[in-house]
């Protein structure tokens, strides 16, 4: 069995419950793992093996260069399986007989997970691969019936185009998992025995940089203040927060890679429509920026934020694209424009609230964390069995009597059939003091709704809240962040 011996693995209990669940099955499962690069993917699989497999093979595509061959990709995973099985160590001539080979060391007395990672640089070269692929599990690999097969990657397009979508695999697949970060109360066990001596703030100053990407994670050092993480993972030559966007965003992990970062450097300044963003770049309606939006939403860096209409209860008819990833997000509007200082190890500061601008950025990159997380406050809104249909930010503009324009925009609205969560978010070094209900007050009043639908003003916030504001009334819900994280 392969070395699998993690570091302290955090979260993913619901995954890991159905993964344990496919034991029960009296035959063999193939399943799809799909995310975010550094999400977490292939580390889940060797926990659900850890846990509860007898064996386990994991064998990892190459990653591509101008010297790439098919030829190459087969040698590396006949010399892989070598490596972990007593298997021959003999060239083969295709995949097919390469996963013959696979299959020759699966012991059917044995609970075996396999597990092909970044099956898009191991398929890529080779046009049958997938083809193969499900010959395999149909000629071998289904026969097994203590056996599932996962197929993970970065390239979440490749994998849905050429095996999630392909006919040929319609029916085999048991489980097909978009990996989302992980949750609020997740990223906080990530400070461990610390957790109870760190301020909520810190925390939330760190994650609304991170966002619940595991990878980012594992780099914070309890031990130290948020300030110092922050600064050690952002604003060094070798810190990890530093370096991984042009990692992420490099050929090797998909194509279009220009025109994907100019979508995201263009929506660090705000939301936009598919129709805005074409305009934008002089593109063709040819389909071409909804195949990049698409891949940039499943690799979870977008999201179109189409709620519904409080007004008609239908689904908005233009969606506004929204940078949801915080750490995008944040290397963009702060890191980016700062690269050349922070290489040439010149970018110094004396506190991280003494940048310029530092508390608008935070403020902003903690709203997105927690739109992210919106699901997490619907426990503290007292709903009792009603159903929440709609989870988005909202923005509308109309006409005013005199021929202007009043606009109207709300960090969150969370819609049930007979209500409306007007939710506001602060963080503010300052107290939040009494003008915030005048803030709201203002939104509730340019909020159009259908007949017999209540608005309700809800505040969440990190920082310090008046006494004024807690004892007037007007939020129906008042949740303090460190609430989000238990």
């Amino acid at each position: 069995m392969a070395n699998r011996n993690l570091a302290h693995f955090v979260g993913r209990k619901e995954y890991l419950d159905d993964l344990e669940s496919l034991w029960r099955k009296a035959t063999s499962s193939l399943i799809a793992c799909r995310g975010r690069r550094r999400i977490g993917k292939s580390t889940m699989i060797r926990e659900f093996a850890r846990r509860t497999a007898d064996a386990y093979i994991e064998i990892e595509g190459l990653p591509p260069d101008r010297e790439m061959t098919n030829r190459r990709q087969l040698d590396h995973f006949i010399k892989s399986l070598a490596d972990q099985t007593a298997s021959s160590k003999e060239p083969v001539d295709n995949w097919l007989e390469a996963f013959h080979r696979l299959d020759d060391q699966i012991d059917d007395s044995k609970r075996t997970v396999v597990l092909l990672d970044e099956v898009s640089w191991m398929g890529g070269y080779d046009i049958d691969y997938p083809g193969r692929l499900r010959t395999a599990w149909e000629s071998y690999f289904h026969r097994h019936a203590k056996l599932v097969v996962a197929v993970c990657g970065s390239v979440s397009t490749w994998i849905r185009e050429n095996i999630l979508d392909n006919t040929g695999f319609t029916g085999r697949f048991s489980r097909d998992y978009m990996l989302p970060e992980l949750s609020l109360s997740e990223c906080a066990e990530f400070w461990r025995q610390a957790r109870s001596r760190v301020q909520t703030k810190e925390i939330f100053d760190v994650l609304s940089v991170t966002g619940g990407v595991p990878r980012y994670l594992e780099e914070v050092d309890p031990g130290l203040s948020a300030e110092e993480n922050i600064r050690r993972m952002c604003f060094m030559p070798s810190g990890e927060l530093f370096k991984d966007f042009d990692a992420i965003f490099n050929p090797i992990f998909g194509t279009e890679i220009d025109l994907k970062r100019k979508i995201l450097e263009k929506l660090a300044d705000g939301p936009l429509s598919a129709a805005e963003l074409t305009e934008l770049f002089g593109l063709d309606r040819n389909g071409r920026i909804s195949a990049v939006l698409r891949e940039l939403k499943e690799g979870g860096f977008l999201s179109d934020d189409a709620g519904l209409n409080p007004e008609t209860g239908a689904r908005a008819r233009v969606g506004k694209y929204r940078l949801r990833d915080n750490y995008t997000r944040f290397y963009l509007k702060y890191v980016a424009p700062r690269k050349a200082q922070i290489e040439a190890g010149t970018f110094r500061f004396a506190s991280l609230a003494s940048l310029p601008g530092w508390e608008a950025v935070m403020g902003l990159q903690f709203e997105n964390l927690i739109v992210n997380n919106a699901m997490s406050l619907i426990p503290h809104l007292h709903l009792g069995n009603a159903i929440v249909e709609s989870a988005a930010p909202y923005r509308n503009a109309r006409k005013t009597a005199d021929g202007g324009r009043e606009g109207c925009q709300v960090d969150l609205l969370i819609q049930t059939p007979m209500t409306a969560y007007v939710v506001e978010i602060k963080r503010k070094r300052r107290e939040i003091d009494e003008s915030v209900a005048g803030e709201v007050q203002k939104k509730l009043s340019r909020i159009p709704r259908r007949k017999n639908m209540s608005l309700r003003p809800v505040l969440v916030y990190d920082g310090e809240l008046s006494m004024q504001v807690e004892g007037s009334g007007f939020f129906d819900a008042v949740i303090p962040a460190e609430k989000l994280l238990v």
